[in-house]
């Protein structure tokens, strides 16, 4: 009997960190995968991504459960409609193991509706932190919903253990985004530029910014200081992509329209550039400008650089290539002053992912196969007393 491996998916980005363990469960004669696609996958307003998805693969279920609201009730009624359809995809696909990246709000409806249905859980990415937002509780709560934990850095797995997790359940396997770097086939500069019907000039930034829900300043605010610095930039093209479905949103989705409007003859904004034509891009910019995890993980193995925004990010393992700053106009624009600087030109050529080797789903399919699933459920808190 082959094995039903689960992969629950939410956003354009998770899909693509997921694309290579999908690839690697359906070719494999014991495993069958199954694929639920919920979030932001499924609404207009962020590029029905699914049908991305299906250019691949078959997706068994699609849960609906994005409200037009982005506020806070509407994010916890969104989480309550996810429940609901997840306990019943549960039921009729009857999988024998979820597999769950990261940390987002509907990954947590998925983990604990598994909780309840006694479905054994793997969690892809945990022991992270980030401090900024609420997605650091999530991604700890899940991790205590789980049963198997696969890890991007040994840091992260230790923290894994610290919270409880049989060192036995966890493996460092390196940060899944590696493996698209090495493994997808990017697209040349001619190509790209094409492919966005945009020219890229002397100097090219990508700019993807999202809500920090934990942070003073709201997103108007703290977007509108970023915009400010950019606006002082010269002889440089911006590529925008936009928000995630978290609070507040579609605010900075409006504002990256705008200035994109504003600003044609030098910005352009998608809500979505896929992954190829996304890891094409940091082939041919100086540097990843805003709070996404990406230019923690990705954007080192391309030896450029990364300005890092405010407290989303904050806590997480970081290369040298990474400048840090906060999300003031006149910070911000001194952490562009360093990243053009000939000093901070010769760091990025030395720079090393600390992410792994980009081997990661062939480690995880291994372990997917052997696992015993009959006591996997119950679970001991381990006690790290004595630990090394």
């Amino acid at each position: 009997m082959k094995r039903n491996i689960c992969v629950v998916t939410g956003t354009r980005a998770e899909y693509g960190l997921l694309y290579w363990l999908m690839k690697e469960i359906q070719s494999d004669n014991d495993l069958k995968l199954q694929i639920i696609a919920t979030g932001m996958h499924l609404s207009p307003e962020f590029g029905l991504t699914y049908k991305e998805i299906e250019k691949e693969f078959n997706i068994d279920k699609k849960i609906e459960m994005l409200l037009s609201s982005d506020t806070a009730i509407g994010i916890s009624k969104s989480m309550g409609l996810a429940q609901i359809s997840f306990a019943e995809a549960y039921d009729e696909l009857k999988p024998d193991l979820i597999v769950l990246l990261g940390d987002r709000y509907e990954i947590f409806s998925a983990s604990s509706t598994a909780l309840i249905a006694n479905i054994p859980v793997v969690h892809l990415h945990g022991g992270e932190t980030t401090e900024g937002a609420f997605d650091e509780a999530i991604r700890h709560s899940i991790t205590k919903m789980s049963h198997l934990h696969f890890t991007a850095a040994e840091e992260y797995k230790n923290r894994v253990i610290q919270l409880g997790e049989d060192p036995s359940r966890v493996f460092n396997v390196g940060g899944m985004g590696i493996e698209n770097i090495k493994r997808l086939k990017l697209l040349s500069k001619e190509e790209f530029e094409e492919s966005i019907n945009f020219k890229l000039n002397k100097k090219n930034i990508l700019v993807t910014f999202h809500p920090v829900t934990l942070e003073n300043l709201t997103a108007k605010e703290q977007f509108q200081e970023l915009l400010d610095a950019i606006d002082e930039l010269k002889d440089t093209n911006i590529i925008f992509t936009k928000a995630n479905s978290d609070t507040d949103g579609r605010i900075i989705n409006q504002m990256c329209d705008e200035y994109a409007f504003k600003n044609s003859h030098k910005s352009i904004c998608f809500t979505s550039l896929g992954q190829v034509r996304y890891l094409s891009a940091l082939q041919y910019i100086d540097a990843i400008v805003g709070n996404s995890s990406s230019g923690i993980t990705e954007a080192p193995s391309f030896k450029i650089g990364t300005i890092n925004i405010g407290d989303r990010q904050k806590g997480r393992l970081k290369a040298e290539s990474v400048i840090d700053c906060d999300s003031l106009h006149s910070s911000i624009t001194l952490a562009f002053n360093k990243l053009y600087s000939k000093e901070f030109k010769n760091i990025l050529i030395n720079t090393n992912n600390p992410y792994g080797d980009g081997y990661a789903s062939e480690k995880i399919i291994k372990e997917l196969k052997k696992v015993d699933l009959n006591n996997i459920l119950k679970k001991s808190f381990f006690d790290i007393k004595g630990f090394v």
